[in-house]
């Protein structure tokens, strides 16, 4: 096949798509600047006390995220107030926490988010049986007496401590004893102290020791809802006779609760997929009917002092990532970040592919027009002014054209085109020959 007349025009062609690669290129880098990397394979969860509901929680979160192939490393602390301070600690690895509603507040320049309300966490009010004559219902009257408030940095003590002043209950006119953990049921049994405040689920090692320890009774709080008014953290719930065991008949009457929430705070660069993963974990773990809660009620949006996160808010209206509906987690993640890489390529490059076709066509059109043009002009001087230049003039010129006509790379799509142009030009060859005969030839002298 001859050079000047292919399939395509490589140059053309070179010319056409090199511009739209580049342009796929920079949508491509414009793209990537707006994805996520790829989610890590672990995360540092601060919890509690071991033997606490926040360390128990993290236990079961843990065998969720492994399922999807994520490590959560679980890191005990005090309590609530030390989880957070761990939070706002740039140098710490923790990537979230469990938090006691009520324990802390947005601040500026926190960059920490909320998960929403995950549980119930009632407070209870422990005390020696032999303590008083007749049943306490009121937290004022422990004053003066030794109560274990909590560890230092725990929501309970945090929580304990407000509840005390609100008694007018100090230091100075009661010990306080900064103390948690299982060992408070053998020091309440040999008289060491009077009084237990702990905060958590009956299913706490602490709070559960407790309820069945026949020397010990469970303080029925008064005015609650005084509490709850003075308190907004606070909630006011029931624990219905029984509800802890029917046999035994634990507790032995209704009882009034007070209960602040438990959630989780996640910093703000956490990558939302793994995000997505806790809320299915909090779903699986806390969902499930309870002493104090119906199916499916936690965990939900509710109230919280931290702004609650965007894919937490997604997850409350819609549920579960529709991609990880039908694919593996780690599919899902890879389509859902390559979905916001070609959307924009997509927007991007269909336009111009449609438009390249059109460019390619002008392109290989505009040279046989660029010859046409030099063609006519020749026609025009030659029928004006046939005598400007000789015979031979006249033809080099004219070969000039056609010698550039016929070394033109010209696509098979536009052949019909540059075989007009041929005869065109063998057009005005005729006419510059029946020219030149018309002319007399110049007289000898």
């Amino acid at each position: 096949m001859s050079k000047s007349l292919r399939q395509v025009s490589l140059r053309d062609l070179f010319l056409v798509v090199m511009p739209l690669v580049l342009l796929a290129a920079l949508a491509f880098w414009a793209a990537a600047q707006f994805i996520k990397p790829a989610p890590p394979s672990r995360l540092v969860l601060s919890t509690g006390g071991e033997a606490g509901a926040y360390h128990r929680f993290g236990t079961l979160y843990k065998d969720v995220l492994a399922r999807y192939g994520i490590e959560l490393v679980l890191k005990p602390s005090a309590g609530a107030s030390e989880n957070l301070g761990r939070l706002r600690d740039p140098s710490s690895d923790v990537d979230v926490a469990f938090i006691q509603d009520g324990t802390a507040r947005y601040a500026e320049g926190d960059e920490l988010e909320s998960l929403g309300q995950f549980y119930h966490e009632p407070l209870w009010v422990f005390y020696r049986a032999g303590l008083a004559a007749r049943p306490l219902d009121s937290i004022g009257a422990l004053k003066g007496h030794r109560i274990a408030i909590g560890a230092d940095g725990s929501g309970t003590q945090h929580l304990a401590l407000q509840l005390l002043a609100a008694n007018e209950m100090t230091a100075q006119n009661t010990r306080l004893i900064e103390e948690g953990g299982l060992s408070l049921v053998e020091k309440l049994g040999r008289g060491e102290i009077d009084a237990v405040i702990t905060v958590g689920p009956t299913q706490s090692g602490l709070v559960w020791s407790l309820l069945y320890n026949k020397d010990v009774r469970l303080m029925n709080i008064a005015r609650t809802a005084a509490y709850v008014r003075r308190f907004p953290h606070l909630a006011e719930l029931s624990l219905p006779r029984g509800a802890i065991d029917l046999v035994r008949d634990i507790p032995a009457e209704d009882m009034r609760v007070l209960a602040p929430m438990a959630t989780l705070l996640v910093r703000s660069e956490t990558h939302p997929a793994l995000i997505d993963l806790l809320m299915q974990a909090a779903a699986e773990v806390h969902g499930a009917p309870g002493v104090f809660q119906r199916q499916g009620e936690f965990p939900r949006a509710g109230h919280s002092d931290f702004p609650l996160s965007r894919e937490a808010d997604r997850y409350y209206k819609s549920g579960k990532p529709f991609l990880q509906r039908y694919l593996p987690f780690w599919a899902a993640t890879l389509v859902d970040r390559m979905v916001v890489m070609l959307v924009p390529l997509l927007a991007v490059l269909l336009p111009l592919f449609k438009f390249a076709p059109s460019l390619y066509g002008w392109r290989v059109r505009s040279r046989i027009y660029k010859r046409y043009g030099e063609l006519k002009f020749l026609e025009s001087e030659l029928d004006e002014m046939p005598l400007r230049h000789s015979r031979d003039e006249w033809l080099q010129r004219l070969d000039a054209i056609e010698r550039g006509v016929n070394r033109m790379p010209t696509p098979l799509a536009f052949a019909d085109m540059l075989y007009t142009l041929r005869v065109h030009i063998r057009l005005v060859r005729d006419k510059l020959e029946a020219i030149d005969a018309a002319v007399p030839p110049a007289p000898t002298l």
